[in-house]
């Protein structure tokens, strides 16, 4: 197990265990109020929400399920599914697509499919994605918005379906760059486990309870012991994904270089030539 660094005044907010402490308690729901109305930017305004289950499984065995980090549903019925993704995965926008229509079809049960009228409630993913960036997108904005729309004239087909994408990497503001709520919001979440006490401006009851949950003294030694290992989890995925993507350049660099040394051959080069120019080695060479 690591050690918690003894300088460190609050939990990294994008582990497990604090996500959750942050965004799925009972204290924590003036946190996620707060949150999804500064994100919704006065298009839907939220006074109250009930946690929900965060497991869907499959509507036949062989099927695979859901399991989602917070999901929550407002005093209209809206569902909010709150997610972190820390590395980048694979067709995660298959993914996103998979978690949301889970929590589509979920609304008639098995036996009343015939007399459902197809009246959905609003589902909205919020994905917070903590070390990389949706493909193709722009590497200058941190929220992605995406909703069903036509492709021709922008105009929204439907408000039943929607994505949200925070891009963390990409919200590199400072604190005299916030200038709105969210910004603030956003700010407090990313650098949380940096701060050695709370900023003057990051103030209002909303943070009063962000910064007291993620107080590090003020969890319990079982609390601590399950924070470190989430931690641990994460540092641990982290290692292992800076190493795929070290292999992964190394192997590119050295196919510019067996490139560039067959070009060279084909053009009878010196092989001391050769060498110095793609840094490989004789044996490399003799043996392309």
């Amino acid at each position: 197990m690591i050690k918690q660094p003894e300088y460190t005044t609050f939990i990294d907010a994008f582990v497990d265990f604090s996500f959750k402490r942050l965004f799925a308690t009972e204290e924590s729901k003036p946190i996620l109020i707060g949150l999804l109305n500064h994100l919704f930017r006065g298009r839907k305004y939220i006074t109250a929400i009930n946690y929900g289950k965060n497991e869907y499984p499959g509507e036949i065995t062989t099927e695979g399920g859901a399991v989602f980090d917070v999901i929550c549903t407002d005093a209209d019925g809206t569902k909010f599914i709150i997610e972190i993704q820390r590395g980048y995965q694979q067709n995660f926008k298959d993914r996103a697509l998979f978690y949301t229509s889970r929590a589509i079809s979920e609304q008639v049960t098995k036996g009343n499919r015939r007399e459902w009228g197809y009246k959905l409630t609003e589902v909205y993913l919020v994905a917070f994605l903590e070390d990389f960036n949706l493909p193709d997108s722009p590497k200058v904005e941190y929220l992605q918005d995406i909703c069903l729309a036509n492709r021709y004239t922008g105009k929204i087909f439907c408000e039943k379906l929607s994505f949200m994408f925070i891009e963390m990497i990409n919200f590199v503001k400072e604190p005299i760059e916030l200038h709105t709520e969210l910004d603030r919001w956003l700010y407090s979440l990313k650098h949380l486990s940096e701060f050695k006490e709370r900023p003057e401006y990051l103030n209002g009851p909303e943070f009063d309870q962000l910064f007291n949950l993620a107080r590090y003294a003020n969890l319990t030694k079982e609390e601590r012991d399950m924070y470190n290992t989430s931690l641990k989890h994460k540092w641990d995925n982290k290692n292992v994904m800076d190493f795929a993507v070290a292999q992964a350049e190394q192997k590119g660099e050295r196919k510019k270089a067996v490139d560039m040394a067959l070009e060279m051959l084909a053009d009878h080069e010196p092989v001391e030539k050769i060498m110095r120019y793609t840094k490989l080695s004789l044996e490399e060479i003799e043996g392309l």
